[in-house]
C-alpha cells in the first residue's frame, strides 16, 4: 500500500461537509488541524456519532447489503464502524503483544539528527503553504500541524535502514526517510487531477524535485496518490493527494486496520479480514475523473 503513515483531524462539521461534496470555497481555504495520532480513535468516534445520527442504520456485514445497488461513502460510515466493532470482539486489542521499540537502542535516531531535520522544515512548509493559496483548483491542506512523523515510528524506520546498511550514519538514515516531513493536499473530485498537476508544477518551479510518485486510485485497499520530493538542500519530504472521502477513509476508518496489518503479532487469518475491510471501505470512495491516468514515477537510483 506504500507509505501511508498518517497524522491528524480538523473541524468535524467541516469534514463531513467536504466528504459530502461541499468543500471549502477558494477564498476560505485554510489548513485545518487534526488530533494527535494517539487520539485518532476518539476523534473518529466523535465523527461517527454525528454521522450515525444523520444516517439510517444499515446491516453490518463484510458484503454489501442486498437491495443496495448504489451507495455513498458518507452513508456507509456507520456500517464500517459496526464492522470494526465486530472485528475487535473477535480479536480483542488487549490480547495483542506490544512491539518492543527498545530492541536496538544504539540504532535509534539521536536528538541532534532529529533537530537538524526539524530545522529544515520551515523552508519547505513556507512553500507548501504558499502553494495552498496559489493553486487554481481549490486545494487545501489537511493535518498541517502533524507534518512531522511520530518520533517512535521515525526511529523504527531509521533502525530498519541501519539494519540493512550497518555502516550508515543516523543522520544519513534520517535523510533517506522520505516521509519524516509530510503534507496532504485535498481536492474535490471534479478538480482533483488538474489540481495534482497544478501543485506538482508549483513545487517544481520552486526548485523541488519529485523522485517518486505512486498512484493508488486503482488499489482496492487504499485510494490517493503519494509523492516523494527532495529540496535543493537535500531534505526529503512527502506530499499526499486526496479527496475529502479518501482522506477521511485513511485517517478515520481504515487506519486502525492498517496499523494491525503491519503489526507482527497479527495472524494471517486476521490480516485477511483486515484487508477485506479495507477493500470494502475503498470500494465506496468516488474515483475522480482522470485520477487513474496520472502516471507513477520513480527516479532512477532512488
Amino acid at each position: 500500500m506504500g507509505s501511508v503513515d498518517l497524522p491528524d483531524q480538523p473541524d468535524n462539521d467541516r469534514r463531513l461537509e467536504q466528504a459530502d461534496g461541499r468543500g471549502p470555497g477558494r477564498s476560505t481555504a485554510k489548513s485545518r488541524e487534526m488530533p494527535d495520532p494517539d487520539e485518532r480513535d476518539r476523534a473518529y468516534d466523535a465523527i461517527q456519532a454525528k454521522v450515525s445520527a444523520e444516517t439510517p442504520e444499515q446491516p453490518s456485514s463484510y458484503r454489501r447489503p442486498e437491495g443496495i445497488s448504489e451507495r455513498t461513502y458518507r452513508g456507509e460510515v456507520p456500517r464500517f464502524q459496526e464492522m470494526r466493532a465486530e472485528h475487535e470482539k473477535r480479536w480483542p486489542t488487549a490480547e495483542r503483544s506490544a512491539v518492543d521499540r527498545s530492541a536496538h537502542p544504539e540504532r535509534h535516531a539521536d536528538a541532534d539528527a532529529i533537530v537538524r531535520m526539524r530545522e529544515a522544515e520551515p523552508r519547505v512548509s513556507k512553500d507548501v503553504q504558499a502553494i495552498e493559496q496559489e493553486n487554481k483548483y481549490g486545494g487545501w491542506l489537511e493535518g498541517f500541524k502533524y507534518r512531522f512523523k511520530d518520533e517512535d515510528r521515525l526511529r523504527e524506520k531509521i533502525a530498519a535502514k541501519l539494519e540493512v546498511e550497518p555502516g550508515m550514519t543516523v543522520a544519513a538514515a534520517l535523510r533517506e526517510v522520505g516521509d519524516a516531513i509530510r503534507y496532504t493536499y485535498c481536492f474535490q473530485p471534479e478538480s482533483y487531477a488538474r489540481g495534482y498537476y497544478d501543485v506538482k508544477e508549483r513545487f517544481e518551479s520552486r526548485g523541488h524535485e519529485m523522485y517518486y510518485s505512486q498512484n493508488h486510485w486503482s488499489d482496492p485497499e487504499y485510494k490517493g496518490i503519494n509523492t516523494r520530493w527532495v529540496t535543493p538542500q537535500g531534505q526529503r519530504f512527502e506530499v499526499q493527494f486526496h479527496t475529502p472521502e479518501s482522506h477521511h477513509a485513511k485517517e478515520y476508518v481504515t487506519h486502525w486496520a492498517y496499523e494491525r496489518i503491519r503489526d507482527p503479532a497479527t495472524t494471517d487469518e486476521e490480516r485477511g479480514q483486515l484487508k477485506a475491510f479495507q477493500r470494502e471501505v475503498s470500494s465506496g470512495i468516488r474515483v475522480p475523473d482522470g485520477a487513474t491516468d496520472i502516471p507513477d514515477y520513480r527516479k532512477e537510483g532512488c
